[in-house]
């Protein structure tokens, strides 16, 4: 008998979107059971109901072969199930123990029992070999301790099953051998985990069995020994997918990029760029490593002109930019594929022509007299459309009815409509599906390849081995070490200087610095 089954689940939203479609799950006792699939194929959908945060249209849940439905997370939890997020749910100024033990607290008539609370939560915490202090303030805490928090919040209210959905996005190497350590540990003592992924050399290391969803429904149930990361990746889209790609030998004499003790210190007065000195070169990617939070966003926002800067020298294409507004830096060759496609790369409500537009309402072919070329903007977009393989009704369709990776399909086509200087690209495929990151890859690729210089900053270390020159780890604002890429370079080396357990000497950084 299974432990946990969804059997024929449906979810469809307000609007008529279908999210699940007669979804099925089955969960054995004491397994790591992954679930995986493209952004959007429900898998999201199907944890929330999982959980009690959303209701199901129709199906049933099964837990220990009895019927369940649960109208709230509080329900699920008291049946034996947590869930920890990608994104955590702590209070940063309480300590460790104080976060696990919120809204449980061991009570002795009013009085809150410190001592039995810290008590408590080291015993789990060495019980599930998590090696989580009770005492420290959350804040003072690296992301991947964090995390353990949240699990130990789970096993506090007695979990069996524990929920984790993508919990190596924010990790180093490290960080994910030793949660898959944390897991092991769970599994051996009676827990089971279902472990929501994409990385799917993780998932194929971790898992016992694999559900693969598509398009809202389940397309399969496998044994994580039986399938290879090609297969399953063939499962996920429906045809088969490489994500690898091919880098022209080119020219890199000429610096393109120069910048010089760079500073940027952010709104509470906290300093995140501290003194940066590094160079990108015409026909190269230099990919800035490092757990997210280490400088590299502030970096990429400075150099494009949209964050102010304390201190340093910018200079693009031999003119010094330092002063320079957006649209002075993008007349030099700039173009800029930012963090968040929707907060800072779309006008979300605008049409596809308008957005293809938006950065170049200065130019005569586009406007006359201050008044729009329609008729131009529209043979653009169609161009644009077809050129970048953007799947939408037509140029006038706004971009908010368009899939995560069309969104940004139409921000590469964008920025690289006319070949670039100097390109900044920011988590270029984060949310983005294997198709559309095979396409962007490519895209990358064939600009640098045509001479662009690329400053390229990802959270994910696959992305940037396959299409980094060279690579600058960064632990807090600094540069702590520096590589040539090469196929020996494996993220396990990247993640010991990540984590700031190693430095490199300047006369070891000195030849990938240039």
């Amino acid at each position: 008998m299974a432990l946990l089954e969804a059997i024929g689940i449906s979810k469809t939203y307000p609007g008529g979107v279908v999210a699940n479609d007669g979804v099925n799950l089955v969960v054995e006792s004491g397994e790591v059971h992954a679930v995986v699939g493209e952004n959007g194929a429900g898998k999201s959908t199907l944890m929330k109901i999982l959980f009690g945060i959303e209701q199901p249209n129709a199906g049933a849940l099964m837990l220990d072969g009895k019927p369940v439905r649960f109208a709230n997370p509080r329900e699920a939890i008291e049946a034996g199930i947590g869930m920890v997020f990608q994104h955590f749910s702590l209070v940063p100024s309480f300590s460790v123990y104080e976060n696990v033990v919120l809204g449980s607290e061991p009570r002795s008539g009013i009085r809150f029992e410190r001592h039995k609370a810290i008590a408590e939560v080291k015993a789990i915490s060495d019980r599930f070999r998590l090696s989580v202090d009770p005492m420290p303030a959350v804040m003072t805490l690296p992301v991947g301790q964090q995390q353990r928090v949240e699990i130990l919040k789970a096993l506090y209210r007695n979990a069996r099953i524990l929920i984790l959905d993508e919990p190596t996005a924010v990790l180093a190497p490290q960080e994910v051998q030793e949660l898959f350590v944390a897991i092991r540990s769970l599994v051996a003592q009676g827990k089971t985990v279902i472990f929501i992924a994409h990385k799917l050399p993780e998932v194929l290391e971790i898992s016992d069995t694999i559900t693969v969803m598509r398009q809202g429904k389940t397309v399969g149930q496998v044994k994580a020994k039986e399938v290879t990361e090609k297969s399953l990746a063939a499962m996920m889209v429906g045809r088969e997918v490489t994500l690898r790609v091919e880098r022209k030998a080119t020219d890199q004499s000429q610096r393109v990029a120069e910048i010089e003790g760079l500073r940027v210190v952010n709104a509470r007065g906290t300093e995140v760029v501290a003194g940066l000195d590094l160079n990108v070169h015409a026909g190269e990617v230099v990919g800035l490593v490092g757990v997210e939070g280490n400088g590299q966003a502030e970096t990429l926002e400075a150099v494009a002109g949209l964050r102010a800067i304390a201190a340093g020298t910018i200079r693009i294409a031999d003119k010094d930019a330092t002063a320079m507004s957006v649209l002075d830096r993008r007349a030099l060759g700039l173009a800029s594929i930012p963090e968040d496609r929707i907060a800072r790369g779309l006008a979300t409500g605008a049409t596809v022509a308008e957005n293809l537009v938006a950065t170049r309402l200065n130019e005569t072919r586009y406007v006359r007299n201050g008044l729009l070329d329609l008729k131009a903007i529209k043979a653009n977009a169609l161009q644009l459309i077809e050129r970048f393989s953007i799947r939408v009704g037509g140029p006038a369709s706004t971009v908010d009815t368009l899939s995560g990776g069309n969104m940004q399909k139409v921000v590469v086509a964008r920025e690289l409509a006319e070949q670039p200087k100097l390109l900044l690209v920011n988590q270029p495929t984060r949310g983005v599906d294997l198709g559309a990151t095979q396409f962007i890859w490519r895209t990358i690729t064939d600009a640098r390849d045509a001479g662009a210089a690329v400053l390229l900053s990802s959270a994910d270390l696959g992305e940037l081995l396959a299409l980094s020159d060279r690579l600058l780890v960064l632990y807090r604002g600094r540069i702590v070490a520096a590589f040539v890429n090469t196929p020996d370079l494996t993220p396990e080396t990247l993640g010991t200087y990540m984590l700031g357990l190693s430095t490199q000497t300047a006369d070891e950084m000195k030849a990938a610095l240039r």
